[in-house]
């Protein structure tokens, strides 16, 4: 698949989908969206162990592009733009949203600027955030009269807890990435011209860990939220037997008894 609104590259194991529209402060649309499921689906293969999404230029992502809203609300009417947002908020939540939930390995987000919208969202649907110290955090969404998408709805509670989640919506106001922090949002904060490196470093040591466990554990955590705890614990049980019987899982073993550092394959 051909990217022009993404960059996609693989390196130390880590499957980089970079959103490309700078000038918009990688603002989403339709073609964008798809190409950005297409890398998502492209991490599925073995030699990629772990995803970084981040943002090209001066922001991550800005949201949905309003240009283009606009100009299609002047030419078509609301029921135009009532189409083009469902095709928006399908793809957005099916291949993007869901493939990072889904995908069997962990997904880091470096937030290098601004995040809002639904680009707020998608750093909620990542496993671990770090943000450049000039990151900014916005919903937006009440800004424009809209409710908010992206599975903010779903997992901005669970981060926060559902007060907090409703004052981030109604308040409709910039979060500094240090505030972010205070309130488990992201893990690190780091300088502006430093979190690439350690958005990266944070992934490659990610890609040169247990990742089939990493995946299994992903998967339980989103499980939980609709398990009752004995479901949960069978769960657990039957995880655990079938790591038992990968390289991984004996190469750690016997890297603990020998008391020297595991080489992990994701095998």
């Amino acid at each position: 698949m051909a990217f022009e609104n993404i960059s996609f590259e693989k390196m130390d194991g880590v499957g980089i989908i970079t959103m490309n529209r700078p000038e918009s402060r990688n603002a989403l649309t339709l073609e964008m969206v798809a190409e950005m499921g297409g890398a998502i689906e492209a991490c599925k293969r073995a030699d990629v162990r772990s995803v970084l999404l981040t943002g090209a230029g001066g922001g991550f992502c800005s949201g949905a592009d309003l240009k283009f809203l606009v100009e299609n609300l002047e030419s078509g009417g609301p029921e135009k733009i009532q189409t083009y947002i469902r095709n928006l908020a399908n793809n957005l939540h099916h291949d993007v949203v869901m493939g990072l939930r889904q995908l069997g390995k962990p997904v880091v987000a470096g937030i290098n600027g601004v995040a809002a919208g639904a680009g707020f969202s998608l750093t909620l649907g990542c496993d671990v955030r770090v943000a450049a110290n000039n990151a900014r955090f916005l919903m937006a969404y009440a800004n424009i009269g809209a409710p908010a998408d992206g599975g903010s709805t779903y997992l901005l509670p669970r981060l926060v807890g559902a007060s907090r989640a409703m004052e981030f919506y109604l308040a409709s106001q910039p979060t500094s990435a240090q505030a972010a922090l205070d309130m488990g949002l992201v893990s690190q904060v780091v300088a502006d011209d430093q979190l690439h490196k350690h958005a990266m470093e944070t992934a490659v040591r990610l890609a040169q860990g247990p990742t089939l466990a990493y995946g299994r554990v992903k998967a339980l955590f989103e499980s939980s939220w609709q398990n009752d705890i004995e479901t949960q614990l069978d769960a657990e049980t039957a995880v655990f037997e079938e790591i038992c019987l990968t390289e991984d899982f004996q190469e750690g073993v016997r890297a603990f008894t020998e008391r020297r550092q595991a080489r992990f394959q994701g095998k």
